[in-house]
């Protein structure tokens, strides 16, 4: 089931933006959880133009394990910091998970084969059937599904939940993908599944025990504009042609 190769079976990539109080916890976690896997893996920390201790807490961590990496990309945004750890990893398949690690990592296997073979994509749903969320205010669950709704308008039905931050793809799917990925922003999610959806890749849905984190980086008002925005330039984008093909590597 695990081929082996000189790239690592999964790679995991964990966009951080000043994590220096969360990433130890998230990190101490997925350490010990893919140790004890059957596959070869990394774990990607991609600092995001952190102004804290985020870089220099990876490097020392790096010290004692090889499988640990640190990418810097200076553009800021959680979009461009996933494109690059998607486009600077090698893993068959390729994980992202956000740093609060609001979802047990347990609930990895779910997204990956044995448990999921067929799908070029898993993402995580915090409103599928089975799906539970834990301690997450009220106006924050109403903005999500107000968003949810604008999605399904705007751009494309099919999904309950685009936003929630661990998803898993096939390494080749990944790198098509991310190669025609423009926003650097909150809205990357779905501009990604837009594309993938557009170019016919098998999208599954995973329903997850989802943990509110406090300490959220959205912006609830500001971001929330910027992202609705964001909405009608995909297919503004997409009418134009914009996605017909890659993007020049450098801009990553």
């Amino acid at each position: 089931m695990f081929e082996t190769s000189a790239a690592p079976w999964l790679s995991v990539i964990v966009p951080a933006y000043n994590e220096e109080r969360r990433l130890p916890a998230t990190l101490d976690k997925l350490q010990a959880y893919l140790s004890r896997q059957p596959f070869s893996h990394e774990i990607a920390v991609v600092d995001n133009a952190s102004t804290d201790r985020t870089a220099e807490l990876v490097r020392e961590r790096m010290r004692g394990d090889p499988r640990l990496r640190l990418i810097q990309t200076p553009v800021r945004g959680k979009g461009a910091a996933v494109r690059t750890g998607m486009m600077s990893t090698h893993g068959q398949y390729r994980f992202l998970c956000d740093a609060d690690l609001s979802m047990p990592v347990e609930e990895f296997e779910r997204f990956y084969p044995p448990r999921m073979p067929e799908a070029d994509i898993a993402i995580a749903s915090r409103e599928a059937a089975g799906a539970r969320r834990f301690n997450e205010p009220g106006y924050r669950h109403i903005t999500g599904r107000v968003f949810s709704l604008a999605v399904a308008a705007l751009v494309m039905r099919g999904f309950q939940d685009t936003q929630c931050g661990f998803k898993c793809f096939r390494g080749p799917v990944a790198e098509d993908l991310f190669s025609r990925q423009l926003f650097d922003g909150w809205s990357f999610d779905v501009e990604v599944l837009y594309l993938a959806r557009r170019r016919g890749y098998r999208i599954r849905e995973v329903p997850v025990s989802w943990y509110y984190q406090a300490d959220s980086r959205v912006r609830l008002f500001s971001d929330s504009l910027v992202m609705f925005l964001d909405l009608l330039r995909i297919r503004w984008f997409d009418l134009r042609g914009v996605y017909d093909h890659p993007r020049p590597s450098s801009d990553s």
